[in-house]
Order: structure tokens, then sequence, then C-alpha cells
């Protein structure tokens, strides 16, 4: 990086950390701090929604899957998300805008408490709140390396550059400064994109008809819609997983709707979301489709997109596109901190101590930053200390990561009445089972990948359905009345 790079990104942060302090003086009350007080315009909830699904990964270990198996990976990734935020919109995101007009709920899983019981509750609210402690530094620790091949600054100092950028800008703004740095990151990333699909273009001398023509010039199968082991059952499987984790599973997801002025506005920003998916990547991941014809037989894949840039970007466009990446993870980062923030503040410290409940609103906005605060520098703390980890760093992330998919399960079907006599034995049970579906598909492994991803999520799904369908009691007044209020015939 030179120092043109160097201003960009300063360009960038300083940006994010104005946004901040903007945000800040919006902020009056804890519903302000995370859902914006219900105000989030449908269109920047939409675009929050789009770009908090990406991370540095994309341009890592996706572009390493674009370099060997080509246009496969849109197909099982993208579109797959577009279709499920589509399915979305129009069943689950007006149900959550609904929770908080309805019930003043400003975290996505408040709401259990009174759907299923106060157990299944602080299961799946501690359970999530633990899995993104190594999450989100996983993340981080994954920017700091992105950082470390661009610039060769030390790992640890990127981790605190950057968490320490996250913790100022999220803990001051809240949701507020999440989203608009969301919308902030999208312009980048545009023009990142943009910038890098059209030198691509120019490269390969074939004018825009090289949009087409590159995948003669690609390896066989690159063209291939399914590319083994990335199979049409691989694809379904996907597909369901992604609904269940973009329709609100993945907590952050959910706040984006939560916050919108209404389920006609949560229904909209998911169909801008979805749109999005089915066109920007396109764009995005045509420069890693192509670099088989630039660079032959890497040995590392995942290096592809970071050689395209320093290979073809001149001084000040490297630091754009860095900033881009930085902004994609920063994105997801903050969004699940100012959530989990939510989570812990308002479903799990009230529980351990009752006093919170009185609490006036000046001290439970104090609260929540101080909680936004503390987590993220938990996330730092892990990010700074995953060395220690070594292989068991990544076993932890994929045994955490293996319980989001039985996690959402209940808290979205909890919220349809097809499935009101699933009650909280049948969450229980159907998190549990998933659980064991993945410790027996890590002691008997599979070939099938399908199988393998999607394995827990679907035995999850089994058992809660099969409870249901088995479960002769009645379903609570409390629940009944729950649904009325989320059907679709509201107004609100």
């Amino acid at each position: 990086m030179q120092i043109l790079d160097w201003i960009v990104l300063s360009f960038y942060f300083l940006m994010l950390l104005g946004i901040g302090l903007w945000a800040y003086f919006r902020v009056k009350n804890s519903a302000d701090f995370y859902t914006a007080g219900g105000k989030l315009p449908w269109w920047l909830s939409g675009i929050s929604h789009h770009v908090s699904g990406y991370s540095g990964a994309v341009f890592v270990a996706y572009a390493g899957i674009a370099y060997t198996h080509g246009f496969s990976l849109y197909v099982w990734w993208a579109f797959t998300v577009a279709l499920a935020t589509l399915m979305a919109a129009f069943f689950i995101a007006p149900r959550w805008s609904r929770l908080r007009i309805f019930s003043g709920v400003q975290s996505p899983t408040e709401y259990l408490l009174k759907r299923y019981d106060l157990k299944t509750q602080q299961l799946i609210a501690w359970t999530g709140a633990i899995i993104k402690v190594f999450d989100t530094g996983g993340k981080l620790a994954a920017i700091a390396v992105l950082l470390n091949v661009f610039s060769g600054t030390s790992i640890s100092f990127g981790i605190i550059l950057v968490g320490m950028i996250s913790l100022i800008y999220i803990t001051i703004g809240g949701l507020w400064a999440d989203v608009w740095n969301d919308f902030g990151q999208f312009m980048v990333q545009l023009l990142a994109g943009i910038t890098m699909f059209v030198v691509i273009i120019l490269k390969l001398d074939d004018g825009l008809d090289g949009i087409f023509t590159v995948w003669d010039r690609l390896p066989e199968g690159h063209s291939n819609l399914f590319n083994e082991p990335y199979t049409f059952g691989f694809v379904c499987v996907i597909l369901i997983i992604n609904f269940f984790s973009y329709s609100g599973g993945t907590w952050n997801l959910a706040t984006r709707f939560i916050s919108s002025k209404s389920g006609k506005m949560a229904k909209k920003a998911a169909i801008l979301s979805s749109m999005l998916y089915f066109v920007w990547p396109l764009v995005l991941f045509y420069p890693m489709f192509s670099a088989p014809l630039f660079f032959e037989n890497l040995s590392d894949p995942t290096l592809s997109y970071g050689m395209l840039v320093k290979e073809f970007l001149p001084s000040g466009l490297v630091g754009l596109v860095l900033a881009s990446l930085f902004a994609n993870t920063l994105s997801m980062t903050a969004s699940d901190s100012n959530t989990v923030s939510a989570v812990i503040s308002r479903d799990i410290l009230p529980v351990l101590f009752p006093k919170i409940r009185t609490f006036t609103d000046k001290k439970l906005l104090r609260l929540a930053r101080v909680t936004t605060f503390c987590f993220t520098l938990c996330t730092i703390i892990t990010a700074l200390n995953s060395s220690y980890f070594g292989g068991v760093f990544g076993l932890i992330v994929s045994w955490f990561a293996a319980l989001l998919g039985p996690i959402s399960i209940p808290m979205i079907l909890g919220l349809l009445p097809a499935f009101a006599k699933s009650d909280g034995r049948a969450a229980l049970i159907s998190i549990v089972g998933g659980l064991l579906a993945f410790m027996g598909l890590k002691l008997f492994p599979t070939h099938s990948l399908a199988l393998e991803i999607g394995g827990p999520t679907l035995v999850s799904f089994f058992l809660f359905v099969l409870w249901g369908w088995l479960n002769n009691r009645p379903v609570p007044a409390e629940v009944k009345d729950l649904h009325l209020k989320l059907d679709s015939k509201s107004k609100a």
C-alpha cells in the first residue's frame, strides 16, 4: 500500500467516527439505541440488511470457490440468499416489525418469553451470545489478516485498529450509526466493485462481449450451475438454511425488520435486499470468476482476489478496495455487537438482576452502551488471542456456528400460527436434537456436503414440527393473541 491508499483508508475511518458522533445526538433512549425508535426508512433498512450479509470472507473464502468452481458460487450462495430473503419478505419480515409495534420488543429473543417460556428464551439467548463472541472475534481476526496481506502491518495491530474503530462508533451511536455505516459501506463497495469489474473487462480485451465470452476461456465446468460438491441437493439445503438465517435467525438481520416503521415497510426492505442479492453479486463476483485467466494453478485460490487488486489497480484504488473489505466486515461485527447487546441487556441481565426492570430510560441507555462496549471488547480480546487456540479455535467456531441453524428454527417458526402447537419443549428438543446431529456427523463423517452442512438444521426442523403434531395440549391464549397481532391482516 502507498501513502495515497492509507489516506483513502483513513478518510473511511474518519467517516465512520463522524457517523457515530452524528448518531450520538439522535439516541435518547434504549429504543433509539437498539431499534432506531422504530423509525428506520425501508430503503435504509433494506440496504443495511443486504450489506450485513457480507464480510471479508466473501473476498477470501468465496473468491477461492469462484476460482475453483466458477458460476456455481453465485447459484448456491447469492441466488439462494436472494430467494430466501424474498420469501422472508412475504412470510416473516412484517411480523418482526409488528412485534415491536404491539409488544415493544427491542431484541430478537425478547418475544420468546411469551411465545415459549423463560427456560427456552434463556437457552437461546445465552447460547447465541456466546456464539457471537467467538464468531465476531474470528471476523475481526480475518480482516486483520487481509490488512496484513495488503500492507504488511501486524495482525495484532490490525485487530486493535479495526476493533477500536468499531467499538467507538457503535457504542456511542447504536443502530443509527450501524445502518448509516452500512449505507456508506454500500457506496464504497459499489465504487470499488464497479471499478474492479471495469478493469477486468478492459484487461480481457473483448469489450462488453467479454461478460459472456469469458466462460469459453475458463476451465471446463466453470459455467455450470452446479459443480460438485455444490450439487442441486446442496443448493436446496442451503436455501432452507438461508431462509431461516436471513429472515431473522441471524439476529442482526432480524433487527433490520424490527426497526422498520411498519410491517409493510419491513416487507419492502426485504424485497429491496433480495433484489440486490439477485443482481449485485453478478458484478462483484465477475473478477473472481475471471481470475484463472490471469493466475493459473494457484496453490492458494483464496488469495486470487487480493492478487487481482494488487496487480491491476493503481495507488489510491487499492486503498478504496481495502476500505470496502473493511466496511464489509465492520458492518457484520458492528451489527452483531448492537444486537447481542440488546439480547444481553433486555433478556439476560434482567433475569439475573431483576432491579434492572425498574431502571429509567437514562439508566437503560447507559446500560445499553456499557453492554455494547463490554461485548465488543470481549470480541477484540478473543481475536487477539486467536493464535493461542490454534486449530481448536477453528473447531470452537464451527461447533458454535452449528448451533445457529437449530436455534433459528424455534425463533422463526415461532412467529407463524401454523406452528402454534410447537411449544417450549418442542424448541428445547429441536435445539438439542440439532446439536446431537452435528456431533454425530462429526464422529461419523459423510461424503455428502449437503448432509454435513444441513443435517443439524433439518433434524431440528423435523423435531420441532413433529412435537407440534403430536402435542395434544391446547395452544395458550397468549400465544393465540400474539399470532393474531402478527397476522398479515393487521394494518401495522
